[in-house]
C-alpha cells in the first residue's frame, strides 16, 4: 500500500514521476472551467476522507477540488466532529474509516497519529501537515520552481527563519531531487538534526547557518514561512528572535540575480517577509499556492495506483 507520509521514505524515481504527472495534468487542463472532470476521470467512484485537527485554506481547498477534478468524492471532518474528539483511539478510527472510504488525508497536530493511522488502517494515507513535516507543500514548491525554468539538480535553495516542519520536508527533498539546501535559522530554532543527518547520508548537501545573509548568498531560491505557527504560544518572543530573518529587498539582493521567492502562506507582511518582496516580481507565491492542487492530484493518483 502506498502512503505519502514523508518524502524521505519514497524513492526519488517515484517522487519524480509524481512531479511529472502533476505538470502534465495541469497543462492538459489549460482553459478548462475548474469543475470539469479530468479526461478519463481517473478516480471515479473513489472517496477521499479529509480529517483536520488544524485549520486550513489551501490544503482543504486543493484536496477537495482536486478529488472532484479526478472524478471522485470527498468527505470533510474535524476532530471535534468525530469521536476522536471524545477519546476514541486513532487506531479504532483508522479501522472504521477504512471500511467507508478509499483514501484518507490527515492534517494533524501529532505526526505519530498519522503514522499510527497508516499502520492500522487498510487504505492509503496522505500527510496533509503535521508538527514534523509538510511533504505535499514541497511537491507544489518544486513544481513551481521547475515551471519557472529552474533545473532542480544543482540548484541552490535557501530557507530562512524557523527550522520548522516545512523546512524539514525541504531537507528530505534535497537528496531526492539533487538540489543543495542552505538552512538559515536563529539559535534555538534549528532544523531537526536527525533529518539533516539522514539527508546527508543520502549524499544530500545541507549547509546550516545562523545568519540569514550567509544562508541566502548565492541562492537561486529564497524560502520563508510564518514566524508564528498554529499552536505556538510564545508569539512575542518568536517575533523578536526571528526578526533578523525577515526577507526584505536587501536580503533578496544577497541571493543570485533573479532569485525566486517562495512562501507557503498564510503570510504576515512586515514580519517574515516585506510587502515589496512577496508582492514583487521575484515572488511566485500564488503560482505555488495553485500548484498545491496539481501536485496533490498527482499524489492521490500515485497512492491509488491509477
Amino acid at each position: 500500500m502506498r502512503h505519502f507520509l514523508d518524502m524521505c521514505d519514497i524513492a526519488a524515481s517515484e517522487l519524480r514521476a509524481i512531479l511529472d504527472d502533476a505538470k502534465a495534468t495541469k497543462a492538459a487542463r489549460q482553459g478548462w472551467p475548474k469543475g470539469k472532470v479530468d479526461a478519463g476521470a481517473p478516480l471515479a467512484d473513489h472517496i477521499l476522507a479529509m480529517i483536520f485537527e488544524k485549520s486550513s485554506t489551501r490544503t482543504r481547498t486543493s484536496f477537495d477540488v482536486g478529488m472532484r477534478q479526478l472524478g471522485g468524492q470527498t468527505m470533510f471532518m474535524t476532530s471535534s466532529d468525530m469521536q476522536l474528539g471524545r477519546g476514541e483511539t486513532i487506531e479504532d478510527t483508522a479501522k472504521v474509516l477504512s471500511r467507508f472510504v478509499d483514501i484518507v488525508m490527515i492534517r494533524a497536530n501529532n505526526h505519530q497519529d498519522v503514522v499510527d493511522f497508516a499502520e492500522t488502517g487498510s487504505v492509503p494515507v496522505i500527510n496533509g501537515l503535521t508538527n514534523k513535516s509538510h511533504p505535499c507543500q514541497i511537491m507544489a514548491d518544486l513544481q513551481t520552481l521547475e515551471e519557472k525554468g529552474l533545473d532542480l539538480k544543482g540548484a541552490r535553495i535557501a530557507w530562512v527563519g524557523d527550522g520548522n516542519n516545512v523546512c524539514a520536508s525541504f531537507i528530505d527533498a534535497a537528496p531526492k531531487f539533487g538540489f543543495s539546501l542552505a538552512v538559515g535559522t536563529a539559535i534555538g530554532y534549528e532544523a531537526p538534526a536527525d533529518r539533516i543527518e539522514a539527508a546527508r547520508a543520502e549524499q544530500g548537501r545541507i549547509d546550516v547557518f545562523t545568519s540569514a545573509a550567509d544562508a541566502v548568498a548565492g541562492a537561486d531560491v529564497v524560502v520563508a514561512d510564518t514566524f508564528v505557527s498554529m499552536g505556538d504560544k510564545d508569539a512575542d518572543k518568536r517575533l523578536s528572535d526571528l526578526a533578523p530573518f525577515m526577507v526584505d529587498d536587501q536580503l533578496m539582493g544577497a541571493a543570485n540575480g533573479g532569485a525566486i521567492f517562495l512562501h507557503c502562506l498564510p503570510a504576515h507582511r512586515g514580519e517574515e517577509v516585506s510587502a515589496s518582496v512577496i508582492d514583487g516580481p521575484q515572488s511566485a507565491v500564488f503560482d505555488e499556492a495553485e500548484n498545491r492542487l496539481h501536485a496533490q492530484k498527482a499524489i492521490l493518483k500515485w497512492c491509488l495506483e491509477t
